[in-house]
This record gives structure tokens, C-alpha cells and sequence, in this order.
């Protein structure tokens, strides 16, 4: 998984690239971790991520729960795979996903 993150005053962008797995959930929940403090919107762009495993849900759910608190979370360019598997776990209802039509 390659994690271009953007940052822009307090808004923080991940672009996300491959699968985000058991191997980069961790990688890229700590670099949130790191990056958190200050943000009113956190966004992730799901354009080129092909797998997401439950690790990734989580990574994406405790980021939700930080949000909650201090502003705003997206999800953009959710592929129809994923989309189907954020329906059949009720993350879409969680989540707050816009995908460009």
C-alpha cells in the first residue's frame, strides 16, 4: 500500500494506493495517530484501493470515533467491492462515503 497523505491547514487527505490489509492498517494508523491533533476534516481516497480487510475497517472506524469529537470524516471513490462489503457490515450507514458518479 503506498499512503500519500496531504495536509491543508486543518483539513488531512490520505490517498491510498493497493491493499489496505493486516500489513499497512497499522502502518497507516499510526501515521494517523501521529497527524490527528488539530484536524476538523480527515478525508480518505479510496480511488485506487483494490482489498480492504477488517484491520482497514477498524483503522477506518477508529478514526470515526476521533472525528466524531473534533470534525468531520469522508471517503471518497469507494469501488463497488468495497461498497459492498461497507453495506454488508452497516459501515456505510457509519461512514459518510461520496463517490464521484
Amino acid at each position: 500500500m503506498d499512503i500519500n497523505k496531504k495536509k491543508d491547514g486543518t483539513k488531512l487527505i490520505y490517498e491510498l494506493d493497493g491493499e489496505l490489509d493486516l500489513v499497512s492498517s497499522p502502518i497507516l494508523q499510526k501515521d494517523i495517530d501521529e497527524s490527528i491533533d488539530g484536524v476538523t476534516e480527515l478525508v480518505f481516497d479510496f480511488k485506487n484501493v483494490k482489498y480492504i480487510s477488517s484491520t482497514g475497517i477498524r483503522v477506518l472506524l477508529a478514526s470515526q470515533k476521533i472525528m466524531n469529537k473534533q470534525g468531520t470524516l469522508k471517503v471518497l471513490n469507494v469501488n463497488d467491492t468495497i461498497m459492498d462489503l461497507f453495506k454488508v457490515t452497516g459501515f456505510d450507514s457509519i461512514l459518510n462515503i461520496e463517490n464521484n458518479p
